[in-house]
């Protein structure tokens, strides 16, 4: 599969870097044609301005290329930690601007619900960690998840499924617990 990941962490030494290299190895082992997009060293602009947001989404010739690779991919695959239950910033600040009328989606005139723009994407994955339990976030309504699942899935394909990857309580787990996780991360995203 054409499969674009989206990583998002501001320190390309941290758990979630390597995470990401593990999802990258498996994709390649699985033999998937991918593409890497790193919001942090690339200087993503996350901001949404008054202009992209009044006038024609989706237009900014800064995220042009954000806009292509959505278009090119089938899988995506979002590489992140989860900060206060959801993505961090940058993260959604990519959403907010790339994921827009006209590319993500359309209203046709005279229409009650939007249209799915990127039936392309049939399958969205998210590698993640986050500090508390699984319980913890359970009790959080784990908001970042319900985005993914939810509102942006939605917008795929009719059959896009999404597996969410997540490495909870990583702030105590222990070192084999880490690599069993990025192991995990590498088995999975090879299939």
């Amino acid at each position: 599969m054409r499969t674009l990941v989206i990583f998002c962490h501001p320190n390309p030494e941290s758990f979630v870097a390597a995470a990401r290299d593990a999802a990258l190895g498996g994709l390649r082992a699985g033999g998937h044609e991918v593409r890497l997009t790193d919001l942090y060293a690339s200087g993503f602009n996350p901001v949404l301005s008054d202009t992209e947001l009044v006038g024609t989404a989706g237009t900014a010739t800064d995220i042009a290329g954000h806009v292509a690779d959505l278009l090119w991919c089938e899988s995506l695959v979002l590489v992140y930690p989860t900060w206060w239950a959801a993505q961090p910033a940058m993260l959604k600040g990519w959403i907010d601007r790339t994921w827009v009328e006209g590319v993500a989606w359309t209203r046709p005139a005279g229409a009650r619900r939007v249209r799915a723009g990127l039936r392309n994407i049939r399958r969205i994955t998210v590698v993640t960690t986050h500090g508390s339990s699984k319980f913890v976030n359970a009790l959080e309504g784990e908001a970042g998840k319900r985005t993914v699942t939810r509102a942006l899935r939605i917008l795929c394909s009719r059959t896009c499924r999404t597996r969410w990857i997540a490495c909870y309580t990583v702030d105590r787990s222990t070192q084999a617990e880490r690599a069993a996780f990025l192991e995990r991360v590498r088995r999975e995203l090879a299939r």
